[in-house]
This record gives C-alpha cells, sequence and structure tokens, in this order.
C-alpha cells in the first residue's frame, strides 16, 4: 500500500486484494453515507469480479481520507495495457469494467467532499504521468457526485475529455401493487392475471427466492442451463458458459446472500425449475441482472410470469427501484420502465500519446455515425462487412 498526500487528503494505493479486506469495514461504512452507492461499487461485487477477471491488470484502487484519517473518498481503478496504436496504451479503468458484467460503476464520496476528491484525483494522475495514457470511466450513474464535477475539473484544465451516454431502463415501483399496476398499460395489467391464472391452472406452480447457502450450487446450474437453451435457439452460446463467470456468479452469490442481498428467484412446476431471475439487492432498490427459462415453456409465458411475480414481492418487501441496467428493449419496457442513461467519461493529459488515440478514436466514431445516417442501408452495410472482414 502506497501514501502520498495531496489538498489536504492523505491518498493511499491499494494493490492487493489483501490489502482491500483490511478496507472493508470504512469502505462500507463509505457507501452508507454515499446517497447514490449501488451494488456495482461494494467489495461483495468487485473483488469476486477481480478474482474472475481481473487476469494481469494492475489494481489500483485509490482511498482519500481526511485529517482525522476517515474515509471520504473511493477511486476503485485498475491499469491495463492493450496493443496497438502504435505501440501498448495503458488504461485506467474502474475495477469492475470490461467484462460486459458491471454496470454503475463509480467513485463513491462523502457528500461535501466532491471537489476535494476531484482536485486529488486529478493531481494524483498528474503526479504519476508516467503510469497511465489514457482514463476510460465507464457506465457512471448519471447523477454520479464524481461524474459531473470531474468533467467541470477536467474542462477546466484543458486536458482532452470525451463524454458519451449509454441507455438503460429503470422501473421506479409504487407503494403498493395496486398502485403499480395502475402504472401499467391495462393491456399489461390484463396479461398479468391471465397468465399468471392460466398457468396456475394448468401446473402446480411454486415462485421461491434462494434462501439458503446449499441451494445455491443447484439453482446456479438451472440458471445455466435455462439461460444456455435460449441463446442455443439463436444459435449463440450466450454469456454464463465461460468458466470465469460462473466461478464470478457463484463467490458473488454466497457474500450476497450472507449480507441478505441476493435477489434470486426461480419458478418451478412440479419441483422442476423452469424459470430463474438473478438479481441483487442494494438498500430500496433490485438490479436484474441475469434470467432464463425453459423453451419447451415458452407458450406458458414462465419468465413473464415469474417477473409480475417477483415485482410483486419486492414491493411488499419495500422495494422502491427495479433496474434493468443497460438497454431498452420492449420487454424491459412494458413493465413500465423510464430510459435513463450512463455517463462515459474518457480523458487524458493535454499533448499526450493518450490525447491523440483519444482525438482519433473520436473523429472515428463521428465518420462511422455519419455514414450511417447518410448512406443507403445497403450500401452501409456492405461497407460495415468490407472493414470487418478486413481487420
Amino acid at each position: 500500500m502506497k501514501m502520498a498526500s495531496d489538498q489536504n487528503l492523505t491518498l493511499s494505493v491499494h494493490e492487493s486484494l489483501e490489502s482491500l479486506e483490511l478496507l472493508r469495514p470504512e469502505w462500507d461504512t463509505l457507501l452508507g453515507e454515499y446517497p447514490y452507492s449501488t451494488i456495482f461499487s461494494t467489495y461483495e461485487w468487485l473483488v469476486p469480479w477481480w478474482r474472475a477477471f481481473g487476469g494481469k491488470e494492475r489494481l489500483m484502487v485509490l482511498a482519500f481520507r481526511d485529517a482525522a484519517s476517515a474515509l471520504v473518498g473511493l477511486a476503485p481503478m485498475a491499469l491495463t495495457t492493450r496493443g496497438a496504436f502504435p505501440a501498448p496504451l495503458r488504461s485506467l479503468r474502474l475495477m469492475g469494467d470490461g467484462s460486459h458484467d458491471s454496470d454503475n460503476l463509480d467513485l463513491p464520496v462523502r457528500p461535501g467532499w466532491e471537489t476535494a476528491f476531484s482536485q486529488a484525483l486529478l493531481g494524483w494522475m498528474q503526479q504519476n504521468a508516467e503510469l497511465w495514457d489514457v482514463c476510460e470511466l465507464n457506465t457512471l450513474p448519471s447523477h454520479s457526485a464524481l461524474g459531473g464535477k470531474l468533467l467541470d475539473d477536467l474542462r477546466q484544465r484543458k486536458w482532452k475529455c470525451f463524454a458519451s451516454t449509454r441507455p438503460q431502463t429503470v422501473v421506479e415501483l409504487a407503494e403498493s401493487w395496486e398502485s403499480y399496476l395502475r402504472r401499467i398499460s391495462s393491456k399489461e395489467r390484463g396479461k398479468i392475471g391471465l397468465r399468471t391464472r392460466r398457468l396456475e391452472k394448468k401446473y402446480e406452480v411454486r415462485i421461491r427466492r434462494c434462501e439458503e447457502d446449499a441451494e445455491i450450487d443447484c439453482l446456479l446450474r438451472a440458471l445455466y442451463e435455462l439461460h444456455g437453451k435460449h441463446w442455443q435457439l439463436r444459435g449463440l452460446p450466450g454469456t454464463l458458459h465461460s468458466s470465469g463467470r460462473r466461478q464470478f456468479y457463484e463467490e458473488l452469490a454466497r457474500l450476497l446472500l450472507a449480507r441478505r442481498r441476493l435477489e434470486f428467484w426461480v419458478l418451478e412446476l412440479k419441483g422442476k425449475v423452469v424459470a430463474a431471475q438473478f438479481g441483487l439487492r442494494h438498500g430500496t432498490t433490485v438490479f436484474s441482472l441475469q434470467e432464463g427459462f425453459d423453451p419447451d415453456y415458452a407458450a406458458d409465458s414462465v419468465g413473464y410470469v415469474l417477473r409480475s411475480q417477483v415485482l410483486k414481492q419486492l414491493i411488499a418487501d419495500g422495494v422502491r427501484r427495479y433496474d434493468f441496467l443497460g438497454g431498452t428493449d420492449e420487454s424491459k419496457m412494458r413493465w413500465g420502465a423510464e430510459v435513463q442513461s450512463y455517463l462515459n467519461l474518457h480523458f487524458a493529459r493535454p499533448l499526450s500519446r493518450g490525447s491523440l488515440h483519444l482525438t482519433l478514436k473520436n473523429k472515428s466514431a463521428q465518420t462511422k455515425d455519419w455514414l450511417r445516417h447518410h448512406l443507403p442501408a445497403g450500401m452501409w452495410g456492405s461497407l460495415k462487412g468490407a472493414v470487418g472482414k478486413g481487420r
């Protein structure tokens, strides 16, 4: 653990999981004080993620303390090196980024310390310019206390900076099931009742949440199988077949269950699991991470029924936000979801190779966007295919 000092804040750099274990109690306290904290900034999410996906990346978790040595800000970062351009590029990213598992990644800060935290973070980056070329902060919540402050400070310092957004869908739940039903369309209200009654009339139905550690392995196997079946029909492997991701889910599930933060639900017909939804709870928000259903029971709408009954129970349990994470497809919008957005913030020091990289990358994206909107669809498709083959 390395120590430094900047702008009245003491900074420590944690480079091992053992060091993070010692930081854990203060980490939990900080998240309890940060009004926008999510499950994706917790020890329970990030440490299992690192064990599964960290690989050859270098862990660099920056902890900022005030004069009384209290933790006031945390920047869970990692340093990775990628090829090309024309020499390897060193990128600072948020811990958890890169495997397409994490959304809502953030830099939690105690209220009132946003300015000092932002200045101290950028000061450390300036002092350690030899370590990194670009910094990529992806899927920051739109209301991130540090995201907006960093953007202002980067512009004041005249660092090269590009901001973009990515859509997400969130359901703001009511205080009762009846009130929630009034918020969705009459068509969906009718479908919920009809499909649930039809399923219960046809089968012996049981919907339950994973409550015991001993259940985790068998229920995860069911989730993997159901998820795989769904994607195999499309000729694709899905995302839960890799050993690394399965290792991640198994450790994550146990840590969350021990803290009563696991929302892992299954629907059984005559004792057979035919639909599963793997969610994560943080405060009054539940994040929907993965799901699967048996295609043999597609006509019975088992996934739809499970979602409706899970939402009903979550509302009764005091959950007030159901976050579908990234994407805006119709299967999410039907539940009364609103489209919101994440903030992606990419930046580099001025007159650096990282700055040149970001400039070229942005111009390339602008060119592609112009061609996509101005070329005939067939011509754009052919051009896109030709470029893909040439890589």
